[in-house]
C-alpha cells in the first residue's frame, strides 16, 4: 500500500504510523461522516470508494470519489473542528482511521515523523485548496 502522504516517511517511521491505525469495514452507502460531525481523525482508503460531499439547500454537490491509497478528512488531525463535508462508503470497503489523539501523540513522542507529517499535511490542504479554487473560477466561467 503506497498512501502519498506518507511517502515522506522511512519504513521505520510507517511502522510507527501503522501500529496506531485503526480498521474499519464499511457496506456500500453507509455514511462514515456526516457534515459537522466532530472532526475525529483522517481515513486511509483500503479498498472500495468513498464519495465526498456538502449538502445544499436541494440536493448534495459531489466533491470527489476517493479511492485506494487515497487520504480524506486530514484537516480534523489539524484542528479537530466540526466536518466541513460528509463522506459516505459507495461500495463496500475498507479503511484505516488515523485519528487525532494518536496524532498528537505522534507529535510528542516523534518530533521528526510529527513534523514531516504536519509538513505533509499542509501540503495536501494547500493543493486541495489550489485545485478547488480553480474548479471553482471555471464554474464562475461558464
Amino acid at each position: 500500500m503506497r498512501v502519498p502522504l506518507f511517502s515522506c516517511l522511512s519504513r521505520k517511521e510507517l511502522e510507527v504510523i501503522a501500529a496506531i491505525l485503526h480498521e474499519r469495514s464499511y457496506i456500500a452507502r453507509e455514511i462514515i461522516f456526516d457534515e459537522g460531525d466532530e472532526g475525529l481523525g483522517m481515513y486511509i482508503i483500503v479498498e472500495g470508494k468513498v464519495k465526498i460531499y456538502k449538502k445544499t439547500l436541494l440536493n448534495k454537490k459531489e466533491l470527489a470519489i476517493m479511492g485506494a491509497n487515497d487520504t480524506f478528512g486530514e484537516l480534523a488531525l489539524l484542528d479537530g473542528a466540526p466536518r466541513a463535508a460528509s463522506a459516505v462508503a459507495e461500495e463496500p470497503g475498507i479503511v484505516f482511521g488515523f485519528f487525532r489523539p494518536e496524532f498528537l501523540e505522534i507529535m510528542e513522542s516523534h518530533h521528526r515523523i510529527g513534523m514531516r507529517l504536519s509538513f505533509a499535511l499542509a501540503c495536501e490542504t494547500a493543493n486541495r485548496l489550489r485545485a478547488s479554487l480553480g474548479r471553482d473560477a471555471a464554474y464562475a466561467s461558464l
